[in-house]
């Protein structure tokens, strides 16, 4: 299999997994029937997702001994590690119950455009905690990406109409506000993920063993401060059916099959994604949730689009030796 064959596989994965996540997010929050917890929608995820690390470690293992001895000496042993993986866990849970708190609120396409501000929170963070200097391009596609979204929240609140859902009305404020608070952890988790990354031998499939450990017990807690007396009242899988676990599904796996993927993606394939992931989720918008297209959010959505590619370009450097044979 070659590489380019691997890269439009790449594509392809990442723009279905992009667009399919955020439609069916909204779908599950705003269709007719039981509204289900999120909270406990969140925890599933990560409980799915240990299961998953682990049998992908046990497989890399080759024997039952092996695998646990692996266990002992990453996740117990090294005790520092591990608690430096909490601090990520913790904001992965509360970013996963702001999305829901998202989706409810915002249309899928609103929703898609608003959560690209995390493009913006991952530089911001990179600068502060990994001292990376960032070209005046990716300055320039920074601000493009915040007009952008900021004509594209303009462009809704002139036609905010409310749908009432079982838990109330929608609101729009509340949903734009989770969602670039999930955009700050976001960033700040991504960077704070990478630099403990920086020089480990750890695999992937081990270091997110450990990131869903330390997930279980805070989505446990957030289960219990935020919802514990709709967890009493209704049961825990109350609202649960195939779509939902689907849903719960599709996000424990998004992530990996991200992290596999991106690998044989560069920054073009991303962005390109990306952006078509932003357009099917309006055009499905449009005949699922009737959502009404406008003259400001299509101009906002090509900002952020252009911003996209502008951020992931890398110029041409053109080296001394080269322009000395020129000459």
């Amino acid at each position: 299999m070659n590489l380019q064959y691997l890269q439009y596989i790449s594509l392809v994965t990442l723009t279905v997994q992009n667009a399919v996540l955020a439609l069916s997010m909204r779908y599950a929050r705003t269709r007719m029937g039981h509204m289900f917890i999120s909270s406990t929608a969140v925890l599933n995820s990560e409980i799915i997702k240990l299961i998953t690390c682990l049998v992908v470690v046990f497989r890399e293992s080759g024997d039952f001994s092996r695998f646990l001895s692996d266990l002992r000496k990453i996740v117990i042993e090294d005790k520092l590690d591990t608690l430096k993986v909490c601090v990520p866990s913790m904001v992965y849970v509360v970013q996963n119950n702001l999305l829901y708190l998202a989706a409810t609120h915002l249309d899928a396409g609103t929703y898609q455009v608003t959560y690209q501000l995390k493009i913006l929170t991952t530089a911001v963070f990179s600068v502060l905690i990994l001292r990376r200097k960032l070209l005046p391009t990716q300055w320039g596609a920074l601000f493009f990406l915040l007009a952008g979204v900021i004509f594209v929240e303009l462009a809704q609140t002139e036609d905010s109409s409310s749908k009432p859902t079982e838990n109330g009305e929608q609101n729009r404020a509340l949903g734009i506000t989770a969602a670039v608070a999930a955009c700050c952890l976001s960033g700040f988790a991504g960077i704070y993920f990478e630099k403990i990354l920086k020089g480990s031998t750890i695999s992937v499939w081990m270091r997110n063993v450990q990131l869903s450990l330390c997930s279980i017990p805070f989505a446990i807690i957030t289960c219990y401060l935020n919802d514990n007396a709709s967890i009493l009242s209704k049961g825990y899988f109350y609202g649960y059916d195939p779509f939902v676990w689907y849903l719960v599904i599709l996000q424990a796996c998004g992530g990996l099959l991200v992290a596999i993927v991106v690998k044989y993606a560069d920054n073009l394939l991303k962005g390109f994604a990306t952006s078509v992931a932003i357009i099917l989720s309006c055009a499905v918008s449009m005949f699922l949730f009737d959502f009404h297209l406008t003259l400001q959010f299509s101009f906002g959505t090509v900002l952020v689009i252009s911003s996209i590619f502008l951020y992931g370009h890398q110029p041409t450097v053109v080296s001394k030796s080269s322009m000395i044979a020129k000459v």
